[in-house]
């Protein structure tokens, strides 16, 4: 997938390249791509994403209470349709790992879980849709560009990975349309709410973001130790 650089998303990855490259070219995700990810180590991964999603739809539901004209409720609404809907494919997709909701829920999270989320809604709480919608940004948009990039580097072996499943759902084209709306709602945000003064503030709250999401990675390669 190409970024058209006039986006908000395009501009504030293009503002800091090592941090973003840091996070979605992870050898965390590399090993998921190639399939050296150990099995413990994705159950556990897939434990943690789903306390991940569950304050996601939190930080959605906090939109819908911040959005203050009907296109920003409705936006935020199906964006926590979604979310809802993704934690009903990702369930599925636990239990043929042997884990269940019940189970998951009774984990702790780990501090880069607790971190990254906690994060996203203390902007969106404090700031206002803009400042929550760019913190969600590396999250929501860059699982899709995260799973776009292992489906063409790993194309010739990935019908033998144990872990295919799970780049398919976020390459696919359900997903896309997730990010998609997420791209077109910063830049609707931006015009709104933005001006030339705000992009270092909203840089600074995306390269936190980053940086904390990286740590959920290296959270998930952790465990393969």
């Amino acid at each position: 997938m190409k970024d058209n650089p006039q986006t908000l998303f395009a501009r504030l990855k293009a503002a800091a390249p090592e941090e973003w490259s840091a996070f979605a070219r992870h050898d965390f995700l590399r090993r998921l791509g190639d399939g050296r990810l150990g099995e413990e180590a994705f159950r556990r991964y897939l434990g943690q994403d789903y306390l991940f999603l569950v304050q996601l739809s939190r930080a959605y539901g906090l939109a819908v209470f911040k959005s203050d004209n009907l296109d920003d409720l409705r936006q935020a609404a199906a964006g926590m349709a979604a979310i809802l809907d993704e934690m009903g494919l990702h369930l599925k997709y636990c239990h043929d790992w042997g884990l269940t909701a019940e189970e998951m829920g009774q984990m702790a999270e780990t501090g880069a879980t607790t971190a990254y989320t906690r994060y996203v809604l203390e902007r969106g709480v404090a700031g206002d849709l803009l400042d929550l919608h760019v913190t969600l940004a590396p999250c929501v948009i860059g699982f899709s560009e995260i799973a776009v990039w292992m489906k063409a580097e790993y194309a010739e072996t990935l019908d033998d990975n144990p872990y295919r499943a799970w780049v398919d759902l976020y390459a696919g084209a359900d997903y896309r349309r997730i990010a998609d709306a997420q791209l077109a709602q910063l830049d609707h945000l931006l015009a709104l709410r933005g001006g030339p003064g705000r992009f270092p503030a909203l840089q600074e709250q995306f390269g936190r973001a980053v940086r904390l999401m990286t740590a959920f990675w290296d959270a998930g390669l952790a465990l393969n130790r």
